[in-house]
């Protein structure tokens, strides 16, 4: 299985930016889709963005525009980019790896049952 660290977490004003890194040890990265997903207080965790090994990406249509989630196979690190931040991104992100069988329909990206590696979650405050 994979194992997974973020950071980069932490407190900004809204239209502020952040960047999440997400770095994974363990079985072959590129055998993995990677991807972040977040949960606010209160409410159920959310996908947010994925990213394949070859280049692929899917974003909640929220974060379209303001996040980009790009990886290095060779580093074996998936970043999140944020920009533009408002309030309602406030939440605990989490990094989640997914080996590439369970990924087939879009839907799959989006899911969170597809993915079977999850980090310990990063805070991200945005302050209004």
């Amino acid at each position: 299985q994979v194992h997974l660290v973020e950071s980069g977490g932490g407190l900004v004003q809204a239209g502020g930016s952040l960047r999440l890194s997400c770095a994974a040890s363990g079985r072959p990265y590129d055998m993995y889709v990677m991807g972040w997903f977040r949960q606010a207080p209160g409410k159920e965790r959310e996908f947010v963005a994925a990213a394949t090994s070859d280049g692929m990406t899917y974003s909640l249509d929220s974060v379209k525009g303001r996040f980009t989630i790009s990886r290095d196979n060779t580093k074996k690190v998936v970043h999140l980019q944020m920009n533009s931040l408002k309030p309602e991104d406030t939440a605990i992100y989490y990094c989640a790896a997914g080996p590439v069988h369970r990924f087939s329909l879009r839907s799959t990206y989006y899911s969170d049952e597809s993915y079977d590696a999850w980090g310990q979650g990063t805070q991200v405050t945005v302050s209004s």
